[in-house]
This record gives structure tokens, C-alpha cells and sequence, in this order.
């Protein structure tokens, strides 16, 4: 006869490798298998959402011009502090690594009144990726927008690799980047 405190012990190691057990399959979990199953959108593993829009100055940005490029999506707003902290960044990676097939696209967010005009804003950073407003169907494409900023980095592949909300270093980005070029 077992007492009670062996027959909780039994019972948490059972609970313990039904649950390591559980999470055993065939295939590795791995991004590229995720993006397979269907990931939703915004998550680790999913794929670059199909997107036409246009810039600030009228140009078309579509998805289409990204493939096979590794791309940064910057959701930003010109009243976001952060956001101006982190765009200057993003630009100086496009410097060092767009002609190995890096591409930056940075989306407005329109949901509170601009704090100044976005294109003088984004002159008076040094910003020359083509930045657009983001209409709500762009937001929802990516998962929704919790935060601001909101980054995402995808890979040749269209498979989002890294997702931060709020502000992040470039050495960061920089760091998941350059295994992707």
C-alpha cells in the first residue's frame, strides 16, 4: 500500500511525462515548418502578408517587391518617442546591407493626430525608406498592432524571424539580420 505522499509523487511524475511526451512529434518545430501549418498572422513563422499601398510620395510599395529579400516592417507614429529613437537605425542598416537584399518598409500608424508633418519627420531623421500610412486591413494583414513600435523581421522566404514591441536596439536587429542575408 502506497502512502499518500508516494501516491502524489506518482502522480506528478506521470502529469511531468505525459506533458514531456505531449510535445514530441515527427516534424521540428522549427519557423520554416510553422509557416507550413499556417501560423497566424503576427506570430513567429508566419509569412509576409500579400500587400499594395502607397507611399508618402505616391510611389507603390507592394509585398511583390520584397520577395526574396529580407525585410524589416516598421510600424512607427510621428508622436512616438521611441519610434524616433529606433528609425535612424533601421536607416543605417539599409546603408550597410540593402544592396545584399535587405529592404526597410516603415507603416504610420493614423489612429491619434500626426505631432508634425510625417515627411518633414522623416527628413529631419534622415529617413529615405519608403514609409506609408497604414490603413486598419494592413494592421490586421500583420496580426494586429499591439504597440508602438512594432517591428517585424522576415526572411528571404517571407517568414517572420523576430518580432519586438516597443523599442529595441539595432545591434539587435543588426544581430538576427546578418544570418539571414
Amino acid at each position: 500500500m502506497r502512502s499518500p505522499v508516494q501516491e502524489g509523487l506518482m502522480l506528478l511524475v506521470s502529469a511531468i511525462l505525459g506533458l514531456g511526451l505531449a510535445g514530441c512529434s515527427r516534424h521540428p518545430a522549427g519557423p520554416a515548418h510553422a509557416a507550413e501549418a499556417g501560423v497566424p498572422a503576427g506570430e513567429i513563422g508566419s509569412r509576409l502578408p500579400d500587400f499594395s499601398v502607397k507611399d508618402l510620395q505616391g510611389r507603390s510599395i507592394s509585398s511583390a517587391d520584397l520577395r526574396g529579400k529580407v525585410v524589416l516592417i516598421d510600424f512607427w507614429a510621428t508622436w512616438c518617442e521611441p519610434c524616433k529613437r529606433e528609425m535612424p537605425g533601421y536607416q543605417k542598416l539599409l546603408d550597410s546591407y540593402g544592396s545584399r537584399g535587405f529592404a526597410v518598409i516603415g507603416f504610420k500608424f493614423d489612429t491619434m493626430t500626426d505631432a508634425e508633418d510625417p515627411s518633414q519627420f522623416a527628413k529631419k531623421l534622415g529617413i529615405r525608406y519608403p514609409l506609408a500610412v497604414a490603413p486598419d486591413e494592413l494592421k490586421a494583414q500583420f496580426g494586429g498592432i499591439l504597440g508602438l513600435p512594432t517591428t517585424l523581421l522576415f526572411d528571404r522566404k517571407g517568414i517572420l524571424r523576430k518580432k519586438v514591441i516597443g523599442f529595441e536596439y539595432t545591434d539587435a536587429f543588426e544581430a538576427e539580420l546578418k544570418p539571414l542575408l
